[in-house]
């Protein structure tokens, strides 16, 4: 209970805020509604209305607080509304359906984490070599903090145009972007981790004339494994990140950015909301896997997961 209610303290604080904000959000467009079917509604010119802000028309309307939860195509839609259009794209689909937000999360988990193995196994391997070369240490670390100051955005589509012109379409594009934003997490965390054993520990190993190898696998690796769950679950949601928005120029048909796309093109809210708290449940779920990987690991060495 001590973990549990602080979450469920914040999550009623976001649904509270999110439910408030929708009156004021949606108030013109039901104004507008509310006026057609003959409703009074103050001011009763469309002019004058767009002149209040959307606090103000509700103040003066409140009598149409109700009708701003129903609205078909909301500039912000009700908990209840992006709840309903879930459990109709997840629960009542057939999850080989084009509809399904189950099938397009597939095709988003499967870019994320193809790009996740690479990340990871590109970070892990840049990390040993600038713990153990003093050259790489000095090179290649700044060049990793570089890359990050990239904005993600304008480098995607450069790579989806440069691969597809060579003729690399499809997920490799999607995993190498995803790859881009989930590896430098783990470098810095790996980097981190082989550099924590103290100097006593490593003089220690000097004294029983321990070979550079013998010292990766039965000290540095060991203690690194903390630091490597925490950047890995950073890394996930970075790759997923990533995924979503390599979906993005490409004009995607499946795919969390896909329905996102489709959502925001034909007007469609619910669509676009429904997408995006799945693409957040999917990232939610693989941290917390790794959370329990974590937990399991560390106990099987004897340590305590923070």
């Amino acid at each position: 209970m001590k973990s549990v209610l602080p979450v469920l303290t914040v999550v009623g604080a976001i649904l509270v805020s999110w439910i408030v904000a929708v009156v004021p959000m949606n108030m013109h467009l039901t104004a507008d509604l509310a006026q057609r079917q003959d409703i009074t509604v103050s001011p009763d010119t469309p002019a004058a209305r767009q002149e209040m802000s959307g606090i103000g028309l509700a103040l003066r309307n409140t009598h149409l607080f109700g009708m701003t939860y129903t609205l078909e195509r909301p500039r912000l839609p009700s908990p209840h509304q992006v709840g309903a259009e879930m459990w109709k794209t997840i629960v009542l689909q057939n999850v080989t359906s084009r509809r399904s937000l189950v099938y397009h999360g597939w095709v988003t988990l499967s870019a994320t984490l193809l790009g996740f193995a690479i990340g990871t196994s590109l970070g892990i391997l840049l990390a040993v070599g600038i713990v153990y070369n003093r050259a790489m240490d000095m090179s290649v670390m700044p060049w990793a903090i570089a890359s990050q100051t990239i904005p993600i955005l304008a480098l995607a589509p450069m790579i989806i145009v440069m691969l597809g012109s060579i003729g690399i379409q499809g997920l490799l594009p999607k995993a190498i972007i995803s790859a881009y934003l989930s590896f430098f997490p783990v470098v810095v965390g790996m980097v981190k981790g082989l550099r924590s054993p103290d100097g006593m520990q490593l003089d220690l190993l000097r004294t029983y004339h321990a070979s550079a190898a013998q010292g990766f696998w039965k000290l540095r690796l060991p203690a690194s494994v903390p630091y490597l769950f925490a950047s890995l679950k950073i890394g996930i949601s970075a790759s997923l990140v990533g995924a979503i928005v390599a979906e993005l120029p490409t004009g995607a048909r499946a795919g969390f950015g896909a329905r996102m796309l489709v959502g925001d093109q034909y007007g469609q809210p619910m669509v676009t909301w429904a997408a995006l708290f799945a693409a957040a449940i999917t990232a939610a779920a693989l941290v917390g896997l790794f959370s329990l990987l974590e937990r399991l690991t560390l106990r099987r060495m004897g340590m305590q997961a923070a």
